[in-house]
């Protein structure tokens, strides 16, 4: 599948654990000031832990401008009041690691144990499949011992741990843990629900 297919699988509805049905859609620049209020909308501790300041306009703009050279492709989950969670692959620019992509999840706190965040990255998942990546990584501080629990049921493994590699919005140093993956071993049969 190419990505002219990838985009003729979206925007789908799908229907969560408790009957509720949001759509899933393909990232674009229409989509920019939703991004930047469901961010701008996340408690103080989810954003202790993004990998970028998406309450910064101007990183949601680079977000942005990824999806549209191809570098980045996003899904976005709406409800009828806006974005409520997202997985995207990043795709290096550099050509020895074309075959490289990174994953980012995050669901609003109002959705998770809902499905919705094993859902998106089940798509995310084939997303990077059919773009011809081999290998998924996954970035989080070793404070996020749910998102690690969770990338670990999907096949996830250690490869590092950076310490004092990144800092908190307080500036406080956090140790980094690098997860990655085997994209062609993935299987959407998931033995648990995953709560990102």
């Amino acid at each position: 599948m190419t990505e002219q297919n990838i985009a003729q699988k979206f925007p789908r509805t799908v229907n969560l654990a408790e009957g509720e049905k949001v759509e899933v859609r393909l990232m674009s620049a229409d989509d920019r000031d939703a991004v930047l209020a469901f961010a701008q909308a996340l408690p103080e501790e989810d954003l202790l832990f993004l990998r970028l300041d998406l309450t910064d306009p101007a990183v949601v703009d680079e977000w942005v401008a990824n999806v549209e050279s191809g570098h980045s492709i996003s899904l976005l989950a709406y409800d009828q009041n806006g974005v409520i969670g997202y997985a995207t692959v990043h795709r290096n620019r550099a050509r020895w690691m074309r075959r490289v992509g990174e994953i980012r999840v995050n669901v609003g706190p109002g959705y998770r144990s809902k499905g919705l965040g094993r859902f998106l990255t089940s798509q995310i998942f084939d997303v990077a499949r059919e773009i011809g990546l081999k290998k998924l990584m996954a970035n989080m501080t070793i404070d996020q011992r749910g998102a690690q629990a969770a990338f670990r049921r999907l096949g996830f493994v250690p490869e590092a741990l950076l310490a004092d590699y990144v800092e908190d919005q307080q500036g406080n140093p956090r140790d980094l843990v690098v997860m990655s993956y085997d994209i062609d071993g993935h299987s959407e049969q998931v033995d648990e629900p995953v709560r990102l």
